[in-house]
Protein backbone atom coordinates (compact mmCIF):
# COMPACT_ATOMS: atom_id res chain seq x y z
CA UNK A 1 0.00 0.00 0.00
CA UNK A 2 1.42 3.26 -0.93
CA UNK A 3 -0.28 6.81 -1.23
CA UNK A 4 0.93 9.63 -2.49
CA UNK A 5 -0.73 13.39 -1.41
CA UNK A 6 -0.01 16.59 -2.93
CA UNK A 7 -1.06 20.18 -1.01
CA UNK A 8 -0.52 23.17 -2.53
CA UNK A 9 -1.74 27.31 -2.46
CA UNK A 10 -0.11 30.09 -1.23
CA UNK A 11 1.96 30.54 1.36
CA UNK A 12 0.03 31.13 4.54
CA UNK A 13 -2.62 28.64 3.54
CA UNK A 14 -1.44 26.38 6.05
CA UNK A 15 -0.24 23.63 3.10
CA UNK A 16 2.60 22.69 4.51
CA UNK A 17 1.14 22.37 8.06
CA UNK A 18 -1.98 20.34 6.27
CA UNK A 19 0.80 17.88 4.98
CA UNK A 20 3.08 17.98 8.45
CA UNK A 21 0.21 16.28 10.07
CA UNK A 22 -0.67 13.80 7.53
CA UNK A 23 2.82 12.46 7.66
CA UNK A 24 2.92 12.55 11.50
CA UNK A 25 -0.43 10.47 11.59
CA UNK A 26 1.45 8.09 9.73
CA UNK A 27 4.82 8.10 11.45
CA UNK A 28 2.61 7.78 14.74
CA UNK A 29 0.99 4.67 13.06
CA UNK A 30 3.86 3.07 12.05
CA UNK A 31 4.15 3.75 8.63
CA UNK A 32 6.85 4.57 6.16
CA UNK A 33 6.41 8.35 5.24
CA UNK A 34 8.04 11.27 3.63
CA UNK A 35 6.93 14.84 3.14
CA UNK A 36 8.88 16.70 0.33
CA UNK A 37 7.89 21.10 1.32
CA UNK A 38 9.08 23.09 -1.59
CA UNK A 39 8.87 26.96 -0.87
CA UNK A 40 8.43 30.17 -3.92
CA UNK A 41 10.08 32.79 -3.65
CA UNK A 42 8.25 34.70 -0.51
CA UNK A 43 7.13 31.92 2.20
CA UNK A 44 3.58 34.00 3.08
CA UNK A 45 1.87 34.82 -0.45
CA UNK A 46 4.36 33.01 -2.50
CA UNK A 47 3.60 29.20 -3.85
CA UNK A 48 4.37 26.28 -1.87
CA UNK A 49 3.36 22.92 -1.88
CA UNK A 50 4.29 19.70 0.09
CA UNK A 51 4.42 16.05 -1.56
CA UNK A 52 3.48 13.39 1.39
CA UNK A 53 4.60 9.71 0.51
CA UNK A 54 2.61 6.90 3.16
CA UNK A 55 3.67 3.46 2.61
CA UNK A 56 3.64 0.27 4.51
CA UNK A 57 7.13 -0.77 2.85
CA UNK A 58 9.74 1.35 2.11
CA UNK A 59 9.15 4.39 -0.12
CA UNK A 60 11.53 4.36 -3.43
CA UNK A 61 11.26 8.13 -4.10
CA UNK A 62 9.52 10.83 -2.34
CA UNK A 63 7.93 12.84 -4.93
CA UNK A 64 5.83 11.76 -7.81
CA UNK A 65 5.16 12.96 -10.77
CA UNK A 66 1.30 11.72 -10.87
CA UNK A 67 0.15 11.66 -7.38
CA UNK A 68 -3.01 9.79 -6.03
CA UNK A 69 -4.61 12.58 -4.63
CA UNK A 70 -4.13 16.53 -5.00
CA UNK A 71 -5.07 19.16 -2.73
CA UNK A 72 -5.53 22.29 -4.45
CA UNK A 73 -6.19 25.35 -2.07
CA UNK A 74 -5.55 28.12 -4.25
CA UNK A 75 -6.33 28.40 -9.09
CA UNK A 76 -2.88 28.94 -9.59
CA UNK A 77 -2.65 24.99 -7.61
CA UNK A 78 -5.70 24.17 -9.66
CA UNK A 79 -4.14 24.99 -12.60
CA UNK A 80 -1.06 23.38 -12.51
CA UNK A 81 -1.65 19.93 -10.79
CA UNK A 82 -5.15 19.01 -11.99
CA UNK A 83 -3.69 17.38 -14.94
CA UNK A 84 -1.30 15.48 -13.52
CA UNK A 85 -3.29 13.93 -10.76
CA UNK A 86 -3.58 10.02 -11.48
CA UNK A 87 -6.27 8.54 -13.17
CA UNK A 88 -8.80 7.27 -10.30
CA UNK A 89 -7.16 9.88 -8.18
CA UNK A 90 -8.79 12.50 -5.88
CA UNK A 91 -8.37 16.20 -6.69
CA UNK A 92 -10.03 18.34 -3.83
CA UNK A 93 -10.36 21.92 -4.20
CA UNK A 94 -10.80 24.71 -2.38
CA UNK A 95 -13.92 25.91 -3.54
CA UNK A 96 -14.06 29.01 -1.62
CA UNK A 97 -11.27 30.09 -3.81
CA UNK A 98 -11.21 28.28 -6.87
CA UNK A 99 -14.31 28.34 -9.07
CA UNK A 100 -12.94 26.38 -12.37
CA UNK A 101 -14.69 22.74 -13.48
CA UNK A 102 -12.46 20.27 -14.43
CA UNK A 103 -13.55 18.23 -17.80
CA UNK A 104 -11.53 15.20 -16.59
CA UNK A 105 -13.93 12.36 -16.02
CA UNK A 106 -11.09 9.99 -14.71
CA UNK A 107 -10.72 11.46 -11.32
CA UNK A 108 -12.97 12.33 -8.44
CA UNK A 109 -13.75 15.97 -7.69
CA UNK A 110 -14.33 17.17 -4.33
CA UNK A 111 -14.70 20.91 -4.23
CA UNK A 112 -14.89 21.81 -0.32
CA UNK A 113 -15.65 25.42 0.46
CA UNK A 114 -12.70 25.43 3.23
CA UNK A 115 -12.88 29.16 3.89
CA UNK A 116 -16.44 29.01 4.48
CA UNK A 117 -16.67 25.95 7.03
CA UNK A 118 -13.50 27.43 8.61
CA UNK A 119 -15.25 30.64 9.40
CA UNK A 120 -18.09 28.54 10.81
CA UNK A 121 -15.62 26.72 12.98
CA UNK A 122 -14.51 30.12 14.16
CA UNK A 123 -11.31 30.22 12.94
CA UNK A 124 -9.95 31.17 8.90
CA UNK A 125 -6.58 29.69 9.82
CA UNK A 126 -7.90 26.46 10.25
CA UNK A 127 -9.10 25.85 6.50
CA UNK A 128 -6.42 23.81 5.76
CA UNK A 129 -7.48 21.23 8.89
CA UNK A 130 -10.79 21.35 7.44
CA UNK A 131 -9.47 20.23 3.97
CA UNK A 132 -7.67 17.47 5.95
CA UNK A 133 -10.89 16.04 7.50
CA UNK A 134 -12.46 16.13 3.92
CA UNK A 135 -9.95 14.54 1.77
CA UNK A 136 -9.40 11.66 4.58
CA UNK A 137 -13.11 10.96 4.20
CA UNK A 138 -13.13 10.66 0.13
CA UNK A 139 -9.83 9.14 0.54
CA UNK A 140 -9.53 7.29 3.91
CA UNK A 141 -5.53 6.72 3.82
CA UNK A 142 -5.38 7.15 7.54
CA UNK A 143 -8.62 7.31 10.20
CA UNK A 144 -9.18 10.57 11.37
CA UNK A 145 -8.25 9.26 14.78
CA UNK A 146 -5.01 9.14 14.13
CA UNK A 147 -5.00 12.68 12.58
CA UNK A 148 -6.08 14.11 15.62
CA UNK A 149 -3.31 11.74 18.38
CA UNK A 150 -1.01 13.91 15.58
CA UNK A 151 -2.23 17.00 16.47
CA UNK A 152 -2.20 16.54 20.15
CA UNK A 153 1.43 14.87 19.89
CA UNK A 154 2.52 17.27 17.19
CA UNK A 155 0.53 20.82 17.64
CA UNK A 156 3.30 23.22 18.18
CA UNK A 157 2.98 24.36 21.71
CA UNK A 158 2.47 28.32 21.31
CA UNK A 159 -0.94 27.08 19.04
CA UNK A 160 -1.90 24.47 21.87
CA UNK A 161 -5.17 26.80 22.72
CA UNK A 162 -6.49 25.79 19.10
CA UNK A 163 -6.33 22.10 19.85
CA UNK A 164 -9.94 21.43 20.20
CA UNK A 165 -10.75 24.17 17.04
CA UNK A 166 -8.62 21.69 15.20
CA UNK A 167 -10.56 18.51 16.23
CA UNK A 168 -13.51 20.51 15.20
CA UNK A 169 -12.17 21.53 11.89
CA UNK A 170 -11.10 18.16 11.12
CA UNK A 171 -14.62 16.70 11.23
CA UNK A 172 -16.76 19.78 10.17
CA UNK A 173 -14.60 18.75 6.88
CA UNK A 174 -15.32 15.20 7.16
CA UNK A 175 -18.66 15.96 7.65
CA UNK A 176 -19.08 17.94 4.20
CA UNK A 177 -17.51 14.80 2.33
CA UNK A 178 -19.40 12.53 3.89
CA UNK A 179 -22.33 14.30 2.51
CA UNK A 180 -20.83 14.76 -0.84
CA UNK A 181 -19.44 11.31 -1.32
CA UNK A 182 -23.18 9.96 -0.14
CA UNK A 183 -25.01 11.88 -2.49
CA UNK A 184 -22.49 11.62 -5.56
Amino acid sequence: MQKEFLFAGFGGQGVMFAGQILAYAAMDAGLEVTWIPSYGPEMRGGTAHCFVVISDKPIGSPITRHPQVAVAFNLPSYTRYEPVVAPGGLLAVNASLVTHTSTRTDITILDVPVTQIADEVGDLRLANVVMLGAVLTAYPALPLDAVKRALDNHLPEHRRKLLDLNYLALEKGAEFARRVVQSA
